[in-house]
């Protein structure tokens, strides 16, 4: 009975020690976007539907992202965030990522 309670523990610690939070997006699309013409339609197309979605100064925000979190080994984060001006195009986004095949982006 005890083996079983350590086991269960070490395995709560275990699943408890790496979390994904966030989708996979296709990074390689991010060289495509241009600030005043992409549009909204373009962004749903290439990068399928946002993960979050806001306002940054009034303005509508995509956020696309994949956060894994790991107690025992590297974390790696990478995330879009696109902003659209009023017309639905991109007016700026911001890729961040610590992925090492992401430097050269």
């Amino acid at each position: 009975m005890r083996a079983l309670g350590f086991g269960m523990a070490a395995g709560l610690l275990l699943a408890a020690g790496c979390m994904t939070v966030g989708q996979d997006f296709p990074v390689e699309q991010v060289r495509t976007l241009r600030m005043g013409e992409t549009t909204q339609a373009q962004i749903r197309e290439r990068f399928g539907e946002p993960w979050r979605t806001g306002l940054d100064d009034g303005r509508k925000t995509w956020t696309y992202a994949r956060y894994r979190y790991s107690v025992i080994g590297p974390t790696h984060t990478r995330d879009l965030v696109v902003t659209f001006d009023e017309r639905g195009r991109v007016v700026s986004y911001t890729f961040n990522s610590t992925y090492p095949e992401d430097r050269d982006l």
